[in-house]
C-alpha cells in the first residue's frame, strides 16, 4: 500500500464510564472491567494508528461549536469527591492548532458557527477513555464542543461537515454514555428502561443512513428517552450525533454493551 494512503478511519461513539473509574477501587470491585476492557481493544480494530483524533466531549457545552487550540492543553479534572490520587492522572497528548483551525473553517463553511479556543484544556470525557484506548498520549487531540442548544440536528450535520477528515486518518470520537440519568444508576426499576432505550437506539444506529439520520435527529421521540436522558441533561447523548453525522456513508454497528449499575450501556461504530 502506498505510505501517502490511508484507509478511512471509522467512527466512535464511547461511555466514558463515572469520572476517573478505570483507576480506582469500586465496589464492586469489577464494575468498571467489561468496558475498560473494551477500550484497551479499540487501537487494535482501526485500519492503522490515527495521525490524530478529534474528541467530541459530553462536558464541553459552549453557545457555537468550539475547538481546542492549545499546543499542550492541561488536563481539567471535572469530577468532584473521588479519591486524592484521581487528581493526579496524566495525559500529555499535544493538541495540534493547524487541525484546529481547520475543524473551525470546515464547521464555518457549512454555516455552523464555529470558533478555536486557545486556552481550553481536556476533559475528563476525552483523557480517562483515551488513557486506556491510547495509553501513549503521543496522538495529536482535538477536543470539540458541544453546542449548548442540545439541538440534535445542528450536531449531526457538524459531524457530516468533518466527515472527510476520516480520509486523512483522523478518528473522530463521541464520548458520553448512551444511559445518563444520575438519579437511575443503581435502581433496578430503570433496568427494563435503560433496556428499551437502548433496543431503540441501537437499532437506529442500525439502520440505513437516512433513516438514521431523521430516527436521530428526532431521538427524543424514542421510548423511555427522557427517562433516561432527562429534559437539558441530554449532554451524554448528543456527541452521538455528531459520530451518526460523520459516519453517515457508513454502516453503523453495535460494538460494545453491558449492564452497568442496573442499566445498559452501549458503544456504537460507523464504518
Amino acid at each position: 500500500m502506498n505510505s501517502n494512503k490511508h484507509e478511512r478511519q471509522p467512527v466512535l461513539y464511547i461511555p466514558h464510564g463515572a469520572g476517573p473509574c478505570f483507576f480506582m477501587d469500586w465496589n464492586p470491585a469489577d464494575t468498571w472491567l467489561g468496558m475498560g476492557n473494551f477500550f484497551k481493544g479499540i487501537a487494535a480494530t482501526l485500519p492503522q494508528q490515527p495521525k490524530a483524533i478529534v474528541l467530541v466531549s459530553a462536558h464541553w457545552l459552549e453557545p457555537q461549536f468550539s475547538v481546542t487550540g492549545h499546543a499542550r492543553p492541561e488536563l481539567i479534572y471535572d469530577y468532584y469527591g473521588f479519591p486524592p490520587h484521581t487528581y493526579e492522572l496524566t495525559y500529555p497528548a499535544p493538541g495540534q492548532s493547524q487541525l484546529a483551525q481547520q475543524l473551525a473553517d470546515l464547521l464555518n463553511a457549512d454555516e455552523l458557527p464555529a470558533q478555536v479556543d486557545a486556552h481550553r484544556g481536556f476533559d475528563h470525557g476525552m483523557f480517562i477513555p483515551l488513557k486506556l484506548m491510547f495509553p501513549g498520549a503521543d496522538i495529536p487531540v482535538i477536543q470539540l464542543s458541544l453546542r449548548a442548544d442540545f439541538d440534535a440536528q445542528a450536531h449531526l450535520d457538524a459531524g457530516r461537515a468533518l466527515a472527510g477528515l476520516r480520509d486523512d486518518n483522523v478518528l473522530i470520537v463521541g464520548s458520553g454514555m448512551s444511559f445518563h440519568n444520575m438519579r437511575a444508576y443503581g435502581d433496578t426499576s430503570f433496568s427494563a428502561i435503560s433496556d428499551e432505550f437502548d433496543e431503540w437506539l441501537t437499532a437506529a444506529v442500525e439502520s440505513p443512513p437516512p433513516q438514521r439520520e431523521q430516527l436521530l435527529s428526532h431521538w427524543e421521540q424514542a421510548p423511555q428517552a427522557r427517562q433516561c436522558h432527562p429534559p437539558r441533561a441530554e449532554e451524554h447523548l448528543i456527541p452521538l450525533m455528531v459520530a451518526a453525522g460523520a459516519g453517515y456513508q457508513s454502516e453503523g454497528q453495535k460494538i460494545y454493551s453491558e449492564h452497568i449499575m442496573e442499566t445498559t450501556i452501549s458503544a456504537f461504530r460507523f464504518g
